[in-house]
Order: C-alpha cells, then sequence, then structure tokens
C-alpha cells in the first residue's frame, strides 16, 4: 500500500500494488459492431473431410476486419470507426486474422468461422 498526496484537493490517495494473479481482471472487451454473415460454417480444402484437417479458428471480428481493409479498402482507422475500436485495435486483429489466413492457405488447414456469440463446434452438427 502507498499513500500518494494530492495537492490540488488536500488529500490523501491510497493506492494499492499487492495485485496478484488471482484478483486481477482484464478490462471488458468492447462490442465490435460487425456487419453481415458467415458464408458457411467453415472454408476447407476440396477433397478432404473437416474431420480430418487441422482447424483454426477465424472469429467474426477478424473476418469483418479483413473485409473492411482489404476487400472494401478502408484504412485501419475508418474501419475503427466503423467497427466501434480504436484503429490499434484494428490492427492487432486484422494481424492476426491475415496470419491465420496465410497459415490456412499455406499448410491446407481448414478456417473455421466462429461466431463469438455462440460457440459451437461445426464438426458436431
Amino acid at each position: 500500500m502507498a499513500v500518494c498526496m494530492c495537492p490540488r484537493m488536500q488529500t490523501a490517495i491510497f493506492v494499492s500494488f499487492n495485485r496478484t494473479k488471482n484478483n486481477m481482471s482484464p478490462r471488458p472487451k468492447k462490442i465490435r459492431h460487425c456487419q453481415g454473415n458467415f458464408c458457411g460454417r467453415a472454408f476447407k480444402p476440396t477433397g478432404t473431410p473437416l474431420s480430418k484437417l487441422e482447424r483454426i479458428e477465424l472469429h467474426r471480428d477478424e473476418l469483418e476486419s479483413l473485409r473492411l481493409c482489404d476487400r472494401d479498402g478502408l484504412t485501419q482507422e475508418e474501419a475503427g470507426q466503423f467497427m466501434g475500436v480504436s484503429r490499434g485495435t484494428i490492427q492487432r486483429i486484422i494481424t492476426t486474422a491475415r496470419k491465420k489466413v496465410a497459415t490456412a492457405l499455406s499448410e491446407g488447414q481448414a478456417l473455421v468461422f466462429v461466431d463469438d456469440e455462440d460457440e459451437e463446434d461445426p464438426a458436431t452438427e
């Protein structure tokens, strides 16, 4: 515990520095506005059943950022405004999405589309 004096308000502010892994919680995830629907549940190489392929999950916000920046040609700033998140968040999302797509295409893996609202396994349907 540390005491910091606030000269403007003439009060002491007590700050706790004993945070452990158990009581630290991340910031809540901001709602990301995504348009459109998935065109199917997965994208995979032809001729191989989905059950025999390694899977890479592609979330709705990752697909939306690819659509906005790569297909529609929006800047990351514009895409961030459209989705209701910062440019930095779009940059992180799109970097992850591009890596997943490149891995799936180059290694013959399946891209499984995951809607964050219902986390169902498409192989069980």
